[in-house]
C-alpha cells in the first residue's frame, strides 16, 4: 500500500501543476523521499498535503 500511496501524491502534485520545489517552499515539506515510497507517511501529513491539494481523504484514496 506505500508504494500506491507515494505514487498517488505524486500523481495528485504533477496533476496541480505543482512541483516538489513548490510544496517544499509552500509547506516546508521536502516530500521527495515520500514520493519514491523510501519514507513513510504519517496520516498527519497526508492530511497536511492532501489540504494543500484541496482534496479529501475520500478523493485521495478513491484511485488507489
Amino acid at each position: 500500500m506505500g508504494i500506491k500511496i507515494a505514487e498517488r501524491l505524486k500523481d495528485v502534485r504533477i496533476k496541480k501543476g505543482l512541483t516538489q520545489e513548490n510544496v517544499r517552499f509552500d509547506l516546508n515539506m521536502n516530500i521527495g523521499r515520500i514520493e519514491i515510497a523510501e519514507n513513510c507517511i504519517s496520516l498527519p501529513t497526508l492530511k497536511k498535503l492532501c489540504n494543500y491539494y484541496g482534496i479529501t481523504f475520500e478523493e485521495f484514496f478513491r484511485e488507489i
